[in-house]
């Protein structure tokens, strides 16, 4: 069932239902989720990836030429190679990150978790993340995975996401409310 009504948002969910269908039968879950996140963190933090993914100027050859070069360096399972060149093949790369994200969200509903993205302003130390990592636990009445970035235009606080609800303590949204708040009244 598609988490969302736009056309890209369904074509990430039905190819990540198709490959969670898949890995699920291989028994093989936990490792194509393993290989999606390194490649979540390749789109991430290279530019390079980024923009081929992401650029209708890249054709459909140049696209797989580039996704086959790097499952042959990287070497992932059969299953998570073979579903990048598909991908690559059916012009959809510009769609990987949301099947990433939506392979996540299957697999931890699968292991009876939910997934919260937790940004703050620093990183969390060990005790904030296991406290955080248990109030969260208590709210959604489920164990929880956390997947944390840090994002110092926050200024302090923290925002988390589970699923499509989002709690927002952050200063920066303080001030900001606190900004129209004041134009408001002036």
């Amino acid at each position: 069932m598609a988490t969302s009504s736009s056309p890209v948002s369904e074509v990430a969910d039905r190819y990540a239902q198709s490959l969670f269908d898949l890995a699920r039968d291989d028994g093989a879950i936990e490792t194509v989720e393993g290989e999606l996140a390194s490649f979540r963190t390749l789109i991430e933090e290279n530019g390079d990836f980024r923009r081929l993914i992401e650029s209708p100027a890249f054709s459909a050859d140049d696209q797989l030429t580039a996704i086959t070069a790097i499952v042959d360096n990287v070497q992932p399972s059969p299953l998570t190679g073979n579903f990048l060149k598909v991908v690559a093949r059916n012009r959809r790369l510009f769609v990987l990150p949301g099947m990433i994200r939506r392979f996540g969200e299957l697999a931890t509903a699968h292991r009876g978790e939910v997934e919260a993205e937790v940004t703050t302003a620093q990183p969390l130390g060990d005790e904030d993340r296991e406290a955080l990592r248990q109030a969260i636990g208590s709210y959604a009445g489920k164990t929880v995975t956390m997947r944390e970035r840090v994002d110092p235009a926050i200024l302090g606080g923290l925002i988390v996401k589970i699923g499509s609800r989002q709690i927002d303590t952050s200063i920066r949204t303080k001030l900001n409310s606190l900004k129209l708040a004041l134009k408001e009244v002036g």
